[in-house]
């Protein structure tokens, strides 16, 4: 349940002002048919997240406990530092509506997740708490918390939240995690 709730909560916060929110208000903004661009993000970060965490789960079986933990504990201070760092999308390379709304969304939203912060965090996360499908399935949520009111709402939703805040809010989360880490916290699962 550990691995869920934090997976959730992080990816939500993380995403928040992160290049695949913005995609998803320049999608809503280009096609106004939010059921199929939900459907498309939905799809699209369970299969990258999915991948992301087999990679992290990987990770936690390739290194030993020791790199693994210095590894973790230092990406997770490094996510903290470059959530802070605002992204942008550029509206003109928002995806052509030939192949449909759904696929459309689909594919943007999977390669622009591609390491992204949210998808460098589920690898992380899937290693540090070695539960492949608690930190997909949080993650996903967290992704979906977060764009599914940017598709709704527009960019109305963007301009009532203090990104600064959290961002702020996230990266303090991230080096927590990883002083954490670092300090030995994951000892009772091996790190």
């Amino acid at each position: 349940m550990e691995a869920f709730l934090v997976s959730t909560g992080i990816v939500a916060l993380a995403e928040i002002g992160d290049k695949t929110q913005l995609l998803a208000f320049v999608l809503a903004t280009q096609f106004r048919r939010p059921l199929p661009i939900v459907g498309g993000i939905f799809v699209a970060t369970i299969v990258n997240h999915f991948c992301a965490a087999a990679v992290g789960t990987w990770l936690t079986e390739l290194l030993g406990p020791g790199a693994l933990r210095w590894i973790l504990g230092l990406g997770f201070i490094a996510m903290a530092a470059w959530i802070m760092v605002p992204d942008e999308i550029d509206e003109d390379d928002a995806p052509a509506s030939r192949y449909g709304v759904f696929t459309a969304t689909l594919v943007a939203f999977f390669l622009a997740e591609m390491g992204d912060k949210t998808q460098i965090a589920t690898v992380a996360l899937a290693a540090r708490f070695d539960a492949l499908i608690p930190v997909v399935v949080g993650t996903t949520l967290g992704m979906m918390l977060a764009n599914v009111p940017a598709v709704y709402l527009g960019k109305r939703a963007a301009t009532a939240v203090n990104l600064k805040v959290v961002h702020g809010i996230a990266a303090v989360i991230f080096v927590v995690l990883g002083v954490a880490t670092l300090m030995g916290a994951g000892t009772a699962v091996g790190l």
